[in-house]
């Protein structure tokens, strides 16, 4: 991160004053403040030559030059949501602020662009049996059906290291050795790859207690079986602003009914609804799990990761939610199979 705070003045600082933070400060702006830490304005190099063709002095306030409705965001924008309106509004440049409008963090679009790697693990579910596909998964695992020219599974890893994960852990079960041969160790992959091998089927989160001791770094966590554009990093970067033991991506999931939905009261019409569509949010089968959440799984024990998140919120633990709008399809039925090959070139190539 760029010293940002050292381009930051307060109200009474001289337009020389606000040079040398654009100096100090290497984001190429200084930062105006007030003394509870809002952000009243920025002055960039361009303002300061406007102003002193005013005939504002080196000794005049920066206040007098700067720009008092600079482009901000809400702390609480992901990264790439970030990343958009920065080149959507073409700045280098973006504060962060917090509801109340203090500055939290300057981003620039440098480092949003810079390669970014996370020490933190991942797990892929991939030991199911994948029944409800039928003789698709008769001689292949789930995960290693072939979708856009190359196994799910491959997909998956491939995003996951193209986002900077490196430390990749893959849970088997059910044909575990097709796995095995296809990624090995992981090197061909830019990865290092290691194994959680499932002596029986333990559920979607039985994995987490095969582990011999948790990890330090919270890890992020996602079934084998589902294609997604998600950013992971964003999700761990979301989960790490929390105080939760654990973050759930969830998506929006609407039904519409085609027929006029009543109501009613003791036997008698309350009201009609026509045609509605109702709107949840369901789990989207990929997690952050701290290192506390390790506690709730028994070794050898079949469990969910429902379950797990259950017991999380039972003994006092908070589980934050967080919404996905990216491309999602999990790979459960035939049709989602037959989806997933209509679409895999448009989204991912």
């Amino acid at each position: 991160m760029k010293s940002w705070r050292k381009a930051v003045v307060g109200t009474q600082a001289t337009v020389g004053e606000a040079i040398a933070a654009i100096e100090n400060g290497s984001i190429q702006i200084a930062l105006v403040l007030d003394e509870r830490n809002r952000l009243l304005g920025v002055v960039t190099d361009g303002d300061i030559r406007r102003g002193l063709l005013r005939g504002i002095s080196l000794t005049g306030l920066a206040t007098d030059v700067m720009n008092r409705a600079p482009i901000s965001a809400p702390s609480t924008l992901s990264r790439d949501e970030r990343l958009h309106l920065m080149r959507q509004k073409s700045i280098k440049q973006l504060p962060l602020l917090d509801e109340g409008g203090h500055l939290v963090v300057v981003e620039t679009l440098d480092e949003l662009l810079e390669p970014r790697h996370y020490p933190n693990p991942v797990l892929i579910m991939a030991g199911g049996l994948g029944e409800r596909l039928g003789a698709l998964t008769r001689d292949v695992p789930k995960p290693m059906l072939n979708v856009g020219g190359r196994p799910l599974l491959e997909t998956i890893v491939r995003n996951v290291v193209q986002q900077g994960f490196g430390n990749i852990f893959i849970s088997v079960n059910y044909k575990a050795d097709m796995i095995r041969d296809h990624f090995a160790d992981g090197s061909s992959f830019g990865a290092n790859i290691q194994y959680v091998h499932e002596t029986e089927r333990l559920g979607t989160a039985g994995a987490l207690g095969l582990f011999p001791t948790p990890p330090d770094l919270p890890m992020v966590v996602t079934n084998g079986d589902i294609l997604t554009t998600i950013n992971y990093g964003s999700l761990l970067d979301f989960h790490n602003g929390t105080t939760a033991e654990a973050t759930m991506a969830v998506r929006e999931h609407k039904v519409h009914v085609p027929y006029g939905v009543v109501s009613t009261s003791e036997g008698f019409l309350q009201t009609i609804r026509e045609k509605p569509t109702e709107s949840w949010f369901v789990s989207a089968g990929i997690y952050v799990i701290g290192r506390s959440v390790f506690r709730h799984v028994e070794l050898g024990v079949r469990i969910d990761m429902p379950t797990v998140l259950e017991r999380v919120i039972a003994s006092k633990g908070l589980v934050a939610v967080y919404p996905i709008r990216e491309y999602w399809l999990d790979i459960g039925r035939m049709e989602d199979f037959e989806q997933a090959h209509a679409e895999f070139h448009e989204v991912f190539l």
